[in-house]
C-alpha cells in the first residue's frame, strides 16, 4: 500500500498563514507514504469508497458525484489533486465526507489512521518555500507525535479554492 511521496505541486505564490496552526483534534489519514491531518470539526463522516457517477468534462481529480441520503456530493480524489504517484482503489480506500462552508464534499484518501489531539507545542509552522512550483498555502503546519510527522491541511481552504471549482465565488469568499 505504500506509495511514493506525494508532491504538492500547484501554481501560485506561497504565503505564510498569519493565524498559524491551532491546537485541537485532527483526523489523520494517508496519501501515499505521507500522513496528513485535518480539523476533526470539518469531518461529517467516513465512508468506504464506492464508484461515483462521472461528470463529463470534470478535471481528473473530481471523480464524480454520489447520492448520500438524498444529497448529491462531489467526490475529490486528494491523491490526484496533490499529485501522488499512485492512486489505487482497494479495501483501505475511504471517502472522508466534509462539511466545507455549509457544503458537503467527499475527499478520497488511501486510508484513515486515527484522531489525535495536538497541542500548540506539537505543531510547527509550515515551511516557507520560495519556489513558484510548490504551493504550501493549504498547509497550516507540521504536527509531531513521537516519530510521526503530520502535514496539517487547511481542508476548508483547499476545497473552497477557485481552482477546485466546487464552490460559487460568493460562497468561497
Amino acid at each position: 500500500m505504500e506509495a511514493n511521496v506525494p508532491a504538492l505541486r500547484q501554481q501560485g505564490a506561497v504565503t505564510a498563514k498569519a493565524h498559524g496552526p491551532k491546537s485541537g483534534e485532527y483526523l489523520t489519514f494517508r496519501l501515499g507514504s505521507e500522513e496528513y491531518g485535518i480539523d476533526i470539526l470539518k469531518v461529517q463522516e467516513i465512508r468506504s469508497y464506492e464508484q461515483p457517477t462521472r461528470i463529463a468534462n470534470a478535471p481528473d481529480f473530481i471523480k464524480g458525484v454520489v447520492n448520500l441520503r438524498g444529497v448529491i456530493v462531489p467526490i475529490v480524489d486528494l491523491r490526484l489533486k496533490l499529485n501522488c504517484a499512485t492512486a489505487e482503489y482497494n479495501s483501505f480506500t475511504v471517502v472522508i465526507v466534509l462539511n466545507v462552508k455549509n457544503r458537503v464534499v467527499g475527499a478520497v484518501v488511501d486510508s484513515v489512521s486515527d484522531v489525535l489531539e495536538l497541542s500548540r507545542d506539537a505543531i510547527k509552522p509550515a515551511p516557507e518555500l520560495s519556489s513558484a512550483s510548490v504551493d504550501t498555502s493549504f498547509i497550516t503546519g507540521i504536527g509531531s507525535v513521537g516519530e510521526r510527522m503530520l502535514i496539517l491541511m487547511d481542508i476548508e481552504g483547499l476545497m473552497s479554492s477557485a481552482e477546485m471549482g466546487l464552490m460559487d465565488a460568493a460562497i468561497a469568499a
